[in-house]
């Protein structure tokens, strides 16, 4: 199963304990994929347009609680007409007071995330969206979210208004309103190994290049050495100089740290890479035809 069926999953699991919030969470539900029809006798009926099997069982299980209504929902039910003006047309955004308190905002968020919502596997990458018929609706789950704190933006797609997050922050922050603390945590779990993933190549990435350097630095300090001792002679040199470039010939590897305790006395880093920049000078010098 993918991590969004994962999180599903979860929420289906979760029923609110007072009437309020069920009603809130069937509403985010309805709203966004809630459909009215007609049969061919001309009766009409209520239904979820979703792939999720279990996602309809939730829908009647939530339609049982609150509005008593077992089976089809169609106009020959008595509450029939009790939930259409509660709930009123799924082409338009949910009542207001149906979510005016925090904790039915919740519900109403774990249903539309039921209902038209979807979550990439955070090992990949970070994606939680909510596919709205309207702008109107698009706009309504904007607005509740923002409420807890957290931005969104919305896009089109086709003919639908997407309501999306990118950040892992703030994709653990709705896991967590919506109440799916399995999935909270294994989607940290996940960010965590990416995160120290990343930092470990990041860190390998920057010792290579610094391997780099040093293998190129030395290549070169050893070229310019090696020339200066076949067209002068590292006898002819300075006392200080002679000894650094027999050491850097005798230490092709080693850092400049490393080859500054070879000398005798011993050199600081900026000692040997004085000495070795002069020697550096003294090749290009004999390159270019002039003696020391």
């Amino acid at each position: 199963m993918s991590f969004s069926g994962d999180v599903k999953e979860e929420l289906l699991r979760k029923m609110p304990p007072a009437r309020h919030c069920q009603m809130a969470e069937l509403a985010g539900l309805f709203h966004s994929c809630g459909q009215i029809g007609t049969d061919a006798d001309g009766n009409v009926h209520i239904g979820f347009a979703t792939q999720g099997d279990q996602v309809v069982r939730k829908g009647f299980t939530l339609l049982k609680k609150t509005f008593n209504i077992v089976g089809e929902i169609n106009e020959k039910n008595p509450s029939f007409m009790e939930f259409l003006t509660k709930m009123g047309d799924p082409e338009k955004i949910v009542d207001p007071l149906i979510i005016k308190n925090s904790c039915c905002q919740r519900s109403f968020l774990r249903g539309a995330f039921l209902g038209s919502g979807s979550v990439n596997d955070p090992a990949k990458t970070y994606h939680l969206e909510f596919i709205c018929s309207t702008n109107e609706k698009a706009k309504q789950i904007q607005a509740v979210i923002k409420g807890f704190g957290i931005s969104t933006k919305i896009t089109t797609r086709r003919k639908s208004y997407v309501v999306y997050l990118k950040e892992g922050e703030s994709i653990v922050e709705l896991l967590s309103v919506i109440e799916a603390p399995g999935s909270l945590m294994e989607m940290e779990n996940a960010r965590i190994y990416k995160e120290v993933n990343n930092t470990v190549n990041r860190r390998v990435n920057c010792e290579m290049s610094n391997i780099r350097k040093t293998v190129n630095a030395s290549s070169r300090q050893i070229e310019d050495i090696i020339y200066i001792r076949d067209h002068y002679g590292l006898d002819k040199l300075p006392a200080s100089l002679a000894e650094m470039a027999s050491v850097r010939l005798e230490f092709p590897e080693a850092a400049l740290g490393e080859l500054g305790e070879h000398l005798d006395p011993p050199v600081g880093k900026s000692g040997v890479n004085h000495r070795l920049r002069r020697l550096g000078e003294m090749a290009e010098k004999l390159r270019g035809g002039f003696l020391p």
